[in-house]
């Protein structure tokens, strides 16, 4: 995989307060460059919520409403974000959850396209079983010794998953291969079915 032909692209996660639906309350954009992630360059921003922390979500995530009483709304970072996300592709864990919670809090954005590791993982490992992140880190070992804070938080989920990007799509041989196995269908970026040529 030469990963100097890939667009523009970030890692991203959320943690949310828990409601349904969420309001976030961490978010984390990691750019990958050159097949690396790029701490020196990532987003991070922490929120406080329209409602409060659910005691659920503060034992998933450790963040409690004390945390974030003094930090900024959405509101008063949701352009920051928009501008940082810009139209680059994006990349998650299970996609679908972080691009509907973005595109929920971000309603003028839309990314160029959308990388999803679990998706992909399917494909470079179809015997795994389970595609949970803990059991993909498990699996492919990538190196988390310069990862930010501590699982289920965005900033080390963001780049424990950038690592696990970087090391499955070394088994493609190029960006259209990787981009067919990992975009989910009916998210931006998915390759356009063929049409049937004997068809007009």
């Amino acid at each position: 995989m030469n990963f100097a032909t890939w667009p523009a692209l970030l890692v991203v996660d959320v943690e949310g307060n828990g409601t349904n639906p969420p309001d976030l309350v961490e978010a984390a954009a990691l750019p990958v460059r050159d097949g690396r992630p790029d701490k020196s360059t990532a987003g991070w921003w922490l929120t406080r919520p329209n409602r409060p922390v659910t005691p659920f979500a503060t034992r998933v995530h450790g963040l409690t409403n004390t945390d974030l009483a003094g930090k900024p709304a959405w509101a008063d970072v949701a352009e920051q974000v928009r501008a940082f996300l810009g139209n680059a592709w994006i990349c998650a864990h299970h996609a679908h959850t972080d691009y509907r919670v973005l595109t929920a809090h971000l309603p003028d954005w839309e990314p160029a396209g959308v990388l999803d590791t679990l998706r992909l993982a399917k494909d470079a490992f179809p015997d795994l079983g389970t595609y949970s992140l803990d059991k993909l880190i498990e699996h492919v070992q990538p190196d988390l010794r310069e990862a930010p804070g501590a699982r289920h938080r965005a900033t080390f989920d963001a780049y424990a998953t950038a690592q696990l990007l970087i090391a499955m799509a070394s088994r493609y041989d190029t960006w259209d291969q990787l981009v067919a196995a990992a975009v989910p269908p009916g998210l931006p970026g998915a390759p356009e079915p063929e049409k049937d040529p004997t068809l007009w």
